[in-house]
């Protein structure tokens, strides 16, 4: 099975489009050694209504070798039926990228990773045949920066739909992962949606960074598309137990963007 075939089974099952984002924060949970357990915690409490999970590595990663033990321990542990997504935004050369591709694919065996296309369709393509997984590539993120570079135009087209050409490249090669972008609400304007084709599209930027449903709503997309929400589970609304927020992001999220 194709990860876009998984994720859509995954979406219908649910009825919602939400990924719940895992990013711990040490200093807000009692400690390093609170994490696994606030892990489990909010892994267990918001599965059932989750797309999927995405979890981010800076978070991880910060908390030096014990936080690779925890990531590493959680994605042993996670639900078979939840893709996992891990949000680790690599970009470098090809000979790197086969060594992060192994890593991410073979060892800890995850769904999908997002990446950083800025240098170019071959460092893509130690990712891109990986039977069953699949990458998101930046292209336009949820930060105001974003207009730096991603919604500039180069001659008639935004750089964006140059990024998108990857996509395109990809799928016209029947390569065997997946590839789909990171869109992010914030910025995810009329002009930018219509400019997106129909691959799927993790989509930031919702709660904690403010985004708007409305955005996607009427676009007429088929693709499984997820919305990611992190901090708004995680870290607000502490008197509501992580299950009540998750139901009332995907009902949200449904909604506006119906499954």
């Amino acid at each position: 099975m194709r990860y876009a075939e998984k994720l859509a089974q995954r979406i219908n099952a649910t009825g919602s489009r939400l990924c719940v984002g895992l990013d711990p924060r040490p200093d807000d949970s009692g400690g390093i050694e609170a994490i696994p357990e606030l892990l489990k915690k909010v892994i267990d409490e918001t599965w059932e209504y989750a797309a999927a999970f995405k979890p981010n590595m800076a978070y991880f990663e910060a908390m030096g070798l014990r936080g690779l033990e925890i990531l590493e321990e959680m994605l042993g542990n996670m639900p078979k039926e939840v893709p996992i997504i891990l949000d680790a935004k690599r970009s470098d050369i090809g000979e790197t990228q086969k060594y992060y591709a192994r890593s991410y694919f073979e060892n800890w065996n995850v769904d999908a990773v997002t990446l950083n296309p800025f240098l170019g369709y071959d460092t893509m393509e130690p990712f891109l045949d990986w039977e069953g997984k699949a990458i998101y590539i930046l292209a336009v993120t949820s930060n105001p920066g974003s207009a730096d570079f991603q919604r500039q135009m180069v001659g008639d087209r935004y750089v964006f739909e140059l990024v998108q050409d990857i996509c395109k490249r990809a799928q016209e090669e029947q390569r065997k992962s997946d590839v789909g972008m990171v869109v992010g609400l914030t910025n995810a304007s009329d002009d930018v949606l219509s400019r997106i084709e129909d691959f799927p599209l993790l989509i930031p930027g919702l709660g904690a960074q403010g985004g708007d449903l409305e955005n996607m709503a009427g676009k007429g997309r088929t693709a499984p598309d997820t919305i990611n929400v992190s901090r708004g589970i995680m870290y607000k609304e502490m008197e509501k137990g992580y299950a009540q927020k998750a139901k009332e992001w995907a009902d949200k999220i449904a909604a506006a963007y119906p499954a």
